[in-house]
């Protein structure tokens, strides 16, 4: 019996070994990338002040058709509880005008109708665009601003304008990074023993930034 409880530890020493290795490089191979470009971006936004983006502007005008307008001023929604300007989706013909005459895609969007015409806010990371319509002339501008690979990424990063399936990936992400972190955190538990310095340096991890956060941020 008694020789018998070593050979059982050490099988079960044996047997979450494995899987935690398993589950440990199938995370750390799905984070890889993303862990890559979150450290990246970290390092940016942390110096955001001090790298220069320099923005891009671009144009374009059209005129819509005098039927579209039509449509346009009898789609118009009720006003919302707070009185403010009419919203709602933009409207099917409106999206396929502005995808042959300025090569936008507007679909899926909310559209504004302010007075005397619609208005449509089109964000995107590392950027900005809207499109204007006028209701009473069809007097359509539209324009786009880019800030450069930096601020594209940096808004990645941050989630911002990119839609449900990039939100999507962060939380399928986050998760894989949970999973990376807590079976890291098990096999240091079983390779402790033979690694002296192994919680001094978790401890020096988490005491560290606690004590910055403690001391320098107010």
């Amino acid at each position: 019996m008694t020789d018998s409880q070593p050979a059982a530890a050490s099988q079960r020493r044996a047997f979450w070994l494995k899987h935690l290795h398993q589950w440990h490089w199938i995370s750390s191979a799905i984070c890889l990338i993303g862990m890559l470009l979150f450290a990246v971006t970290g390092f940016t936004l942390n110096h955001a002040g001090q790298i220069e983006a320099r923005p891009k502007v671009e144009t374009r005008e059209a005129t819509a058709p005098a039927p579209l307008l039509a449509a346009l001023k009898a789609a118009t929604p009720a006003a919302g509880q707070g009185g403010g300007d009419p919203k709602g989706p933009v409207p099917a013909a409106l999206a396929a005008w502005l995808s042959d005459a300025l090569g936008i895609d507007a679909g899926g969007r909310e559209a504004e109708w302010q007075g005397d015409e619609v208005y449509v806010a089109l964000p995107r990371p590392g950027g900005d665009a809207w499109v204007s319509v006028a209701l009473e002339d069809g007097r359509t501008q539209y324009e786009k601003t880019t800030r450069g690979w930096i601020s594209y990424l940096n808004d990645l990063h941050k989630g911002r304008n990119a839609g449900r399936a990039w939100s999507l990936f962060l939380d399928v992400f986050a998760f894989a990074c949970l999973v990376f972190c807590l079976t890291g955190l098990f096999l240091l538990k079983l390779h402790a023993g033979g690694r002296v310095a192994t919680w001094p340096l978790v401890g020096l991890g988490l005491v560290v930034p606690l004590l910055l956060a403690m001391l320098f941020i107010h």
